[in-house]
């Protein structure tokens, strides 16, 4: 068995696969339609192997974040990149405390998903 995606409800279907494509760079692979009731739109990271689906509502209802869910993880090379990008579009952030042996940093994505962005640790040559 494995892992085959996380869904997500999203207020503004734009906003959020920018941030997801643009921002995060995932891949939309696929989107579809149940009706005229929802936008499924599925996104994917290089690897492929595992997908996020992005699930728009029509009918114009608002979500509350539930406190059952967590957070969203994501892994870079560059974190300080990722830090500049960030204060680029002047979002909120929160980075991990100096000295962590993983570094990391909390932002929220367009609807207020909490989306934790660490740094992949380098191998020694």
């Amino acid at each position: 068995m494995k892992l085959a995606h996380t869904m997500i409800r999203v207020k503004d279907l734009d906003e959020t696969l920018a941030f997801y494509t643009e921002f995060l760079g995932l891949t939309e692979v696929r989107r579809g339609q149940i009706g005229d009731e929802a936008t499924l739109v599925f996104l994917t990271d290089d690897a492929g192997a595992y997908h996020l689906e992005l699930t728009h509502n029509h009918d114009g209802r608002d979500y509350a974040l539930g406190d059952q869910f967590g957070h969203l993880a994501f892994t870079v090379d560059d974190l300080d990149g990722v830090i500049a990008k960030v204060k680029e579009n002047d979002w909120w952030f929160r980075e991990s405390k100096p000295g962590r042996s993983t570094r990391y940093i909390f932002v929220k994505d367009p609807n207020g998903y909490d989306i934790e962005i660490l740094e992949a640790k380098r191998r020694a040559d």
